[in-house]
């Protein structure tokens, strides 16, 4: 039996990327004949769900599956004051883990792929980094929307230099300092790599980008399990306490998710849509801002600011709502999405990352370009005023949801894996 150890930043019953995607490979990967070791690291130390994984056959939550396969334990690190303490603790207690390991398998190239890769380095197992996202282009992005006070008249954040950052074009870019670093280490991370998997082209393109040759990298799309509640729309309204013509959106609330847009075109909604409602569901480093945006303009019974909440209280929110918007300016492969159309509702997006490879424009959805606010507002006018349109996202998004299921994201992984040994 082969055994895997997995470094991650976050794992369930924390919410996040990593959390979501592990929580619901792992129970497909043990049945696969894995055995698995987990390394991650949290602010509150164990969880008492830790000690039913450590179990021999232990279910997984939610009835996932069971361990028959193969076992799963782990290890779960308390953060300490200091962030160079942490790494060390993290890379010792790796290197320790994944001694009597095959493979180790991290998520994501800076928190967990650089100690991985160091502990890699000593004990020369085989080595997997999943990589969803360019780190170095996300610290340089936010920093670049603090640094600026200026935006476009279409409300797009400006670096200090006047030029607005592409993901792709930021590839080329003279880079000094912490996202120099950044950068180094997640193109050294990757091209030690014996596979880097991504869940989209359009990141295996920045991928190529950091010197990965093309045959190390798979393109593996994140699947789901996604089963909506069956709610009707009123009920799931009282449910939440809001109701109306409900605008959705979700995410880390940062500076790409053009979420200030979304609250910036609610005056002109709601000429025509009285009744016109904003749920942002997330938390993150712009609430703040975001919060007194709503309330300078007015809007604080038309744009609710709800946090971070779980993927049952999620499902409550997509029930209730009747369209969702995702208006951002990088985007890896979206889970939301997925979810957003597994559930029934239609969508309106950009055409950032990998977007354009689960949205067919026009078909199961609209797409504009990143923070257009003219054809933002159109598409979302389009969506409430024809109902064949909404009928038909409703129908092929679910459609396409379908296609991505977790069971096929476990398989290509695996194979990867087997592939290695």
């Amino acid at each position: 039996m082969s055994k895997i150890t997995i470094a991650t930043g976050s794992f369930w019953p924390e919410i996040g990327g990593p959390s979501s995607y592990l929580k619901s490979i792992l129970p497909k990967l043990m049945e696969s004949g894995f055995s698995i070791d987990l390394v991650t690291r949290s602010k509150k130390g164990k969880y008492p769900e830790d000690a039913g994984f450590s179990a021999k056959d232990a279910r997984l939550p939610d009835g996932q599956g069971s361990a028959a396969g193969g076992k799963l334990k782990i290890y779960r690190l308390k953060d300490l004051p200091g962030k160079p303490l942490n790494y060390l603790r993290f890379f010792l207690k790796l290197l320790k883990t994944a001694r009597s390991s095959n493979l180790i398998y991290a998520q994501g190239a800076v928190s967990s792929g650089y100690p991985a890769y160091w502990a890699n380095k000593l004990l020369k197992k085989k080595f997997v980094v999943k990589i969803t996202g360019d780190y170095a282009w996300e610290s340089r992005f936010a920093k670049a929307n603090r640094d600026s006070s200026m935006a476009k008249p279409s409300g797009q954040y400006l670096i200090s230099d006047s030029e607005i950052i592409d993901v792709l074009d930021f590839q080329n870019k003279k880079l000094t300092g912490k996202f120099n670093t950044l950068r180094k280490i997640q193109m050294k991370v990757c091209q030690t790599a014996d596979k880097v998997i991504v869940p989209s082209k359009f990141l295996a393109k920045v991928v190529g980008n950091w010197g990965v040759k093309e045959n190390n990298i798979k393109v593996i799309y994140n699947g789901i399990d996604f089963k909506s509640l069956g709610m009707e729309k009123e009920k799931a309204r009282r449910e939440i306490g809001i109701s109306g013509n409900i605008i959705l959106s979700v995410g880390r609330l940062v500076p790409w998710k053009g979420f200030k847009m979304l609250i910036k075109i609610m005056p002109e909604l709601l000429k025509e849509y009285q009744f016109a409602r904003l749920i942002i569901v997330g938390d993150g480093p712009e609430m703040e801002s975001l919060e007194t945006m709503k309330n300078n303009m007015g809007l604080n019974n038309k744009v609710y600011l709800v946090g971070k909440k779980s993927q049952e209280d999620l499902k409550m929110y997509l029930a209730a709502a009747d369209i969702f918007v995702l208006n951002t300016a990088y985007e890896g492969f979206s889970h939301q999405l997925l979810e957003a159309m597994a559930a029934g509702v239609p969508i309106v997006t950009t055409n950032a990352g990998g977007n354009p490879e689960l949205i067919k424009q026009g078909e199961n959805g609209f797409m504009v370009k990143y923070n257009d606010e003219f054809n933002l507002v159109e598409a979302i006018k389009a969506v409430f005023n024809n109902k064949d349109i909404r009928e038909k996202f409703i129908e092929e998004g679910k459609k396409t949801a379908q296609k991505f299921t977790v069971q096929k994201m476990a398989d290509e992984t695996a194979q990867i894996f087997n592939s290695l040994f």
